[in-house]
């Protein structure tokens, strides 16, 4: 169990998408014993052993299917279900061994919830060490190193150091949450224009005060972007609770962010 986890643990430091096989119910002669595991990834086995021969082939087969249907978002990872089969080894495999095998499946997949967060400030780094509680993937884009090394370090947080983070908006996920806090009006206006054009952002949030967002909101209708478009910016982002501080605001965004998800998926189903 210990080498399992291991693996199993390396791989979700990856944010690779695995499915765990194990052995759960051995009838007659069967080439492994009960609770044997096996981890396959979609380019195959990378661990362990359920029998080896047409059984396992069978079961590598069976959790890259799996593996294939999630990653290719045809099922979320929030709704994708452990599975169990049962196999006849003579009726269904051709196995002269005889005997039944069953399987359990268990996919340990990434979420589906991708925020971008522009800027790596101090609202960022509290927003951040908040966040990365929840289960989603949260990508940190900022020009400065010296302050991407104070983000938090997590399994599902990617640090990005992009000299023009506006370049980045284009290599996000469809229906990503945006978080624009960088380092004032002038970095943020090219970034939201961008994510604008792509036109597939579930939230956009923008830091700042009543003035910015007017600023922000009239510039961007003056260049042309469509109104309803612009309306969905929230600015200031974060609910109207708390003070100014970062760790107090940090709790106001991430609390609109749960809002927003939630409406977002219910609107989806």
């Amino acid at each position: 169990m210990r080498e399992y986890l291991q693996h199993a643990n390396l791989l979700a430091e990856r944010g690779a998408v695995f499915v765990t096989v194990t052995l759960v119910e051995p009838e007659g002669h069967v080439p492994q014993d009960i609770g044997a595991k096996a981890i396959v990834t979609a380019a195959g086995l990378v661990w362990g052993t359920v029998g080896g021969g047409r059984l396992e082939a069978r079961a590598i087969s069976h959790a890259q299917a799996m593996i294939t249907r999630q990653c290719d978002g045809a099922i979320p990872a929030t709704a994708i279900e452990p599975e169990i089969v049962r196999y006849e080894l003579q009726r269904d495999l051709n196995m002269v061994c005889g005997g039944a095998a069953t399987l359990f499946y268990e996919i340990s997949a990434l979420p589906n919830w991708n925020i971008a967060l522009f800027g790596a400030g101090h609202v960022a780094q509290a927003t951040i060490s908040l966040l990365c509680t929840f289960e989603c993937n949260l990508t940190c884009i900022d020009p400065r190193d010296e302050w991407l090394a104070r983000i938090v370090s997590r399994p599902n947080v990617r640090k990005m150091l992009v000299a023009e983070p506006a370049e980045f908006v284009s290599t996000l996920p469809v229906g990503a949450f945006y978080l624009c806090m960088s380092q004032g009006h002038a970095t943020d206006l090219p970034i939201v224009r961008e994510i604008l054009r792509r036109g597939d952002a579930a939230f956009i949030g923008v830091i700042g005060s009543e003035p910015k967002s007017r600023t922000l909101r009239s510039t961007l209708l003056k260049e042309g972007f469509d109104e309803a478009a612009v309306a969905r910016i929230r600015c200031p982002v974060g609910l109207p609770i708390g003070s100014n501080s970062p760790p107090e605001i940090a709790v106001s965004i991430a609390a609109q962010l749960l809002q927003e998800r939630d409406i977002f998926r219910k609107g989806a189903v």
